[in-house]
């Protein structure tokens, strides 16, 4: 029980829980970025962040002559999103009523959450792109077909052995209490999207715009968005 009261002392500060909650979206984040998202000054956002490094939440990663801040791994990603999911429990709606952009789209640990995050994997799982298999969901050979009319290469995604790395897994998403997607697959496609620019992304932001090109690209190969 010592652990977990640490555990809850460490994200009870507001400041420190603003910083890991814009780092929910997988992407690297200055100090000064991750003092501006707190609110706070820069020798205030240091002492928070020594503290979220010596717990093991947070890794720094020297860039040049620069310092960038991500989350440890997947596990902390989803624990941060589970204790949100529980703290909204209830009030949803009214914790989300004033995002509407973070709630449609948004980066969550390097894939895609929202009410289009949660679309695209419905679609994904009702057309048999993914099969549920140990570890966790195998694109299917239509799924890899699929991957062509997105203009993605399927030959990295083929299941190889006796136990194949699993594409992707079930996410529970914090806005929607549906699952999207998360795992390698997931991630690559989010890339992709952006890259192709049907996604597009602000700095220092978590939410993600569908713009006109994706709109129509997205919804001849899945269906209507919503």
């Amino acid at each position: 029980m010592n652990s977990l009261a640490s555990l809850a002392t460490l994200i009870a500060d507001p400041s420190r829980a603003a910083m890991l909650s814009h780092l929910l979206s997988g992407e690297l984040a200055s100090a000064g970025e991750l003092a501006r998202a707190a609110g706070v000054g820069a020798a205030t956002a240091s002492a928070h962040l020594r503290k979220l490094l010596d717990a093991g939440w947070l890794v720094c990663e020297p860039r040049g002559r620069h310092r960038y801040y991500r989350l440890a791994d997947a596990e902390v990603a989803q624990a941060l999103q589970a204790l949100q999911l529980v703290a909204d429990r209830g009030r949803a709606e009214q914790a989300w009523a004033g995002q509407p952009a973070l709630r449609y789209a948004r980066r969550c640990y390097g894939h895609l959450a929202g009410r289009l995050g949660v679309c695209l994997a419905s679609q994904c799982l009702e057309r048999g792109w993914l099969q549920a298999e140990e570890p966790g969901l195998l694109l299917t050979e239509q799924g890899l077909r699929g991957l062509q009319s997105l203009d993605m290469d399927p030959a990295p995604w083929r299941p190889r052995g006796l136990r194949p790395r699993a594409a992707a897994h079930p996410c529970l998403d914090w806005s929607e209490r549906r699952d999207h997607l998360a795992g390698p697959w997931p991630r690559a496609l989010l890339q992709h999207a952006l890259a192709q620019g049907w996604l597009q992304a602000r700095t220092g932001e978590r939410a993600l715009g569908l713009s006109p090109l994706g709109a129509a690209r997205l919804s001849a190969v899945f269906g209507p968005l919503p």
